[in-house]
């Protein structure tokens, strides 16, 4: 099986597009990220939403979870703030040379691999520069117990 066997359709964002709007495309639809485009269209990153939660928590609550129990609700609603103004771009992490992106000629296997690899959540499919869809590591999961 090839990976363009299941692709799945799957929103994509532009790099400058606001970062409240895909946070918030991520959320009401249960998306584990979503794929960052650049210019033509060509994916350049898989932002995962875990990323943009990382993004929002200051460092000091992520290296000690327990100081979280001092905040109040409003508190806790102004950070979530911190994503107005910022655009898609601002939330990526660092840029590694490895693209979660595969041909969709590639097998599921290097598929899989590419995941494991890299910890991401789904993995762009492209032909020609053209994002197909995506491949989710549910999805993957899911064929591979059924395949048992």
């Amino acid at each position: 099986m090839l990976a363009r066997d299941l692709v799945e359709d799957y929103p994509s964002v532009d790099v400058g597009a606001d970062a409240v709007e895909a946070a918030r495309l991520m959320g009401e639809h249960r998306l584990p990220g979503l794929v960052v485009t650049g210019e033509g269209g060509r994916p350049i990153a898989v932002l995962p939403a875990s990323q943009v939660v990382r993004f929002v928590i200051p460092g000091y609550i992520q290296e000690d979870p327990s100081l979280a129990r001092v905040l109040d609700e409003r508190a806790a609603d102004r950070i979530v703030n911190e994503l107005a103004g910022r655009r898609v771009g601002d939330l990526l992490p660092p840029r590694t040379k490895d693209l979660p992106v595969l041909h969709g000629d590639d097998t599921v296997l290097e598929l899989a691999a590419v995941m494991a690899r890299l910890r991401c959540p789904l993995v762009a499919i492209v032909d020609d520069d053209r994002v197909l869809g995506v491949v989710t590591a549910s999805r993957l999961l899911s064929l591979c117990l059924h395949a048992t």
